[in-house]
């Protein structure tokens, strides 16, 4: 089973409430008609309802499961805001929250964060700064990370891991222009749970530099030693090793020669962590281009719940895709695993 046959069996067998607050837009219509149509989730429309109406009758599509929130009903407005506002750490004061909650974004975020519904599914009329800003000041952020950031799993058709597979998932190459030790801490812990829910690994993370085990020095190597070090004391419970060069991340017989010590992760690794957003972006590239590689993603990660954001010019598949990957994660965070 491919990872994306088994993404596809884990949104069946427990599927999600999503809410997708830009259902008027025909892609994104034509992405809710599939995951609804095979019944990967419970579809709540917010805002525009008149509107998705109209499209779905003139596109002969089904939405008689869906269900429609309308943000200008008062009392389920009030119910939604009375509740979220018993809420601890709350960035918003009422009046303030009032006032976005006319913005159908904002209020499917209010809903997540209340648990009326598993994800937030949007992006393909909002950027992506606006809808981390939304998401980062309504649902806010999970228990020990500082930072939202993206993951991503490449699939390379030539090219087999030590784990016997073709697949690697990169982190962050979208989001992170340049972190802190703490953030790129955060980026680890936090792609070791996503990849984790959707793909069952058991996450061996290594942090990459152009040292490996202090062959190098300068603050740079510093920096990525210092996440290590945040990272395993955050988490315990994870597979986080570095400062490692990419070979020696990856390839076993490499890793013996130049790790002089115990690592479950070196050589082995299934998950690989960039040291900033320059290295991140121009390795996705490079294994795109020389490895004719497939990426899934990315997925935005960190926050409490899961809120994800699309391409804008992402194709039906691809939103039909990240809508399932969601699913899966709030899944596993439903059931309390990390």
């Amino acid at each position: 089973m491919n990872l994306m046959d088994n993404v596809r069996a884990k949104a069946k067998a427990n599927p999600g409430r999503v809410a997708f607050p830009e259902a008027n837009d025909l892609k994104m219509l034509a992405a809710i008609n599939e995951v609804s149509w095979e019944k990967y989730c419970d579809v709540y429309i917010v805002g525009n309802n008149d509107e998705v109406k109209k499209l779905c009758l003139e596109n002969g599509i089904d939405d008689s499961t869906w269900k429609y929130i309308d943000i200008t009903n008062e009392d389920y407005k009030e119910k939604v805001l009375s509740e979220y506002l018993k809420l601890p750490n709350l960035v918003y004061g009422e009046k303030s929250l009032r006032r976005r909650m006319n913005d159908p974004l904002y209020f499917a975020l209010m809903m997540e964060a209340i648990d009326e519904v598993d994800v937030t599914f949007a992006g393909i009329t909002s950027t992506t700064g606006d809808f981390i800003l939304a998401a980062q000041t309504i649902v806010g952020l999970q228990d020990s990370l500082d930072v939202v950031s993206s993951v991503g799993i490449a699939e390379l058709p030539n090219y087999t891991f030590a784990d016997g597979g073709n697949l690697i998932a990169i982190g962050d190459c979208a989001v992170c222009t340049n972190p802190s030790a703490s953030e790129l801490a955060s980026i680890a812990i936090a792609t070791c749970d996503t990849i984790r829910a959707v793909t069952d690994w058991e996450p061996k993370c290594a942090l990459l530099s152009y040292s490996t085990d202090g062959s190098g020095h300068g603050e740079l190597v510093d920096k990525v030693k210092l996440a290590v070090s945040i990272a395993n004391e955050r988490r315990p419970d994870l597979k986080i090793d570095g400062e490692f060069q990419l070979d020696s991340a990856i390839v076993p017989e490499i890793a013996k020669k130049k790790v002089k010590r115990e690592s479950e992760v070196a050589g082995q690794a299934n998950i690989l962590i960039f040291p900033d957003l320059n290295a991140g972006n121009i390795g996705v590239k490079l294994i795109q281009q020389f490895g004719k590689a497939d990426a899934y993603g990315p997925l935005l990660q960190g926050f409490k719940k899961v809120c994800s954001d699309c391409s804008r010019s992402a194709p039906v598949s691809e939103l039909v895709g990240n809508i399932l990957f969601s699913i899966v994660r709030a899944g596993d965070l439903k059931n309390g695993k990390k």
